[in-house]
Order: structure tokens, then C-alpha cells, then sequence
């Protein structure tokens, strides 16, 4: 199986900023930032897999002091052509058990990468890791997105087709909660670039389940960083964890 260390490589880290498109989009990071802003109460915040900063820098401009928690040498490198280490410090490691100095009220963790943890114990660590780093009554928030295991017994694949010539196609191992994304892009002529990372899938009740284990309570959920309802046709979701005491 890939590592993490092997997916997030140098390649990836200087492919991964989409600037003003897709994930970086402004209505994306946006409500994204604002969420975070609010949920922070003037305090500081802490990422974990913070990445080459998509979050983090507008999150950083809006006035909210970031941290952060990063595994791949070559995305913190990329952050840094962004902002540099007195402006968000960042501390090389895994998100279960790296120490970032100080208390925060708000720590974060975006889409999806929680997944990249793969077991169970791994997650649940994740959630004491992000306890241990937060003040009383500090929050914890997660994007994930919803399991969508296939129908059929067999194949245990799922496709998305987009019009932008992009194809994902999940493979899913439903007895280990396993699954490998594969990414597919076309350019205009007859090539095509793929990219597989593994991942372990949860669900939204075993997340909370999770959070109680690390001193949390489920304090909201919903589809989206906007604060649309999650209901039982939500695709992913916002979730808010507060830590007890």
C-alpha cells in the first residue's frame, strides 16, 4: 500500500495549488475561512495537515494567528513560497502525536484528510491529539465526506465522471473500511495522468463516537461550510466537536 509520505511528494506538493479553481475557488474557501473565523472566538487555531496553506494564509490574513501540523516535507515547502515560518509556524509530523507549542481554541482539520489516517486507532488518536493541544471548551472541526460504498456486491468500485475531462473511480475494501482513489485527468490529446491515494472511510456516527472517546461532544453538523441542514442526502459534512470540561 502507498504511504502518505509516497503520495504527498514533490510532485504532488507543486501540482496541488489550483489558484482561484476548484478547491481554491473563493466561494470555497470563503465560507470556509468565515466558519473558521467564527468558531475561533478571537483565539488562535491550530491545522492539522496543514498543506501548502489553502486554508491556512486566508484563514492567517483574516486576522486568526495559525499553526500547523504537516507530514510532507515538500507541501510545507510550498507553503513556505507563501508565508514563512515566524508568520505560520509549522511543526513536521503526523497529526496523531506531533506537538505544536501553546494552547488554541480552535483546532481543524479540512477535506477529507482524516481519512489518510489508516485505522481506526490512528483517528481516534487524532481526536486525543487535537484535545491535548486545546484549551477548555476549545473546538475541534472536521470535513469529511459521506461514504458512498458501491450497490452491487461486486465490483467494489464507484465512478464520477466530470465534463472537464477528469474521472475518479474509488475502489473500496468494505471489511478493513479501505479505500483508493484514483484520479484521473485528460489533456487534449491522448494522454492521461493519474494519481491514487489510500484512504480509511468513516462514518459520521463513528466519527462522533471518536470524539467521545477524546473528551468531545458533537456540538453541530451540517453539509457544508455555508451551514446548509445535513440530512440523509448530505455528500459530506461540517462537523463541530467540543471538548468537555
Amino acid at each position: 500500500m502507498l504511504s502518505q509520505e509516497d503520495v504527498w511528494d514533490r510532485e504532488a506538493a507543486e501540482e496541488y495549488d489550483t489558484p482561484g479553481e476548484g478547491m481554491f475557488a473563493p466561494e470555497v474557501i470563503g465560507p470556509t475561512v468565515e466558519t473558521l473565523k467564527r468558531l475561533a472566538n478571537g483565539g488562535p487555531a491550530l491545522e492539522f495537515a496543514i498543506g501548502t496553506g489553502r486554508v491556512a494564509v486566508p484563514l492567517q490574513d483574516a486576522g486568526v494567528p495559525v499553526s500547523g501540523i504537516e507530514l510532507s516535507a515538500p507541501m510545507i515547502a510550498q507553503l513556505r513560497s507563501k508565508v514563512d515560518a515566524a508568520t505560520i509556524p509549522v511543526v513536521q509530523g503526523s497529526m496523531v502525536d506531533a506537538e505544536v507549542p501553546g494552547d488554541f481554541s480552535l483546532a481543524y482539520l479540512v477535506f477529507n484528510t482524516i481519512a489518510n489516517l489508516m485505522t481506526q486507532a490512528e483517528q481516534v488518536e487524532c481526536f486525543r491529539n487535537a484535545a491535548r493541544h486545546l484549551a477548555p471548551g476549545g473546538r475541534f472541526v472536521i470535513e469529511l465526506w459521506v461514504p458512498q460504498l458501491p450497490r452491487a456486491a461486486a465490483p467494489q468500485a464507484t465512478v464520477e465522471v466530470s465534463e472537464d475531462g477528469y474521472i475518479l473511480v474509488d475502489t473500496f475494501d468494505v471489511v478493513t473500511q479501505h479505500l483508493v482513489s484514483h484520479h484521473v485527468r485528460f489533456a487534449e490529446g491522448r494522454e492521461a495522468r493519474l494519481f491514487r491515494s489510500p484512504h480509511r472511510y468513516i462514518w459520521p456516527s463513528e466519527l462522533d463516537l471518536m470524539g467521545e472517546l477524546a473528551g468531545f461532544e458533537l456540538e453541530s453538523r451540517s453539509a457544508d461550510w455555508s451551514g446548509a441542514p445535513f440530512t440523509g442526502d448530505s455528500r459530506s459534512h461540517v462537523s463541530v466537536y467540543r471538548l468537555k470540561g
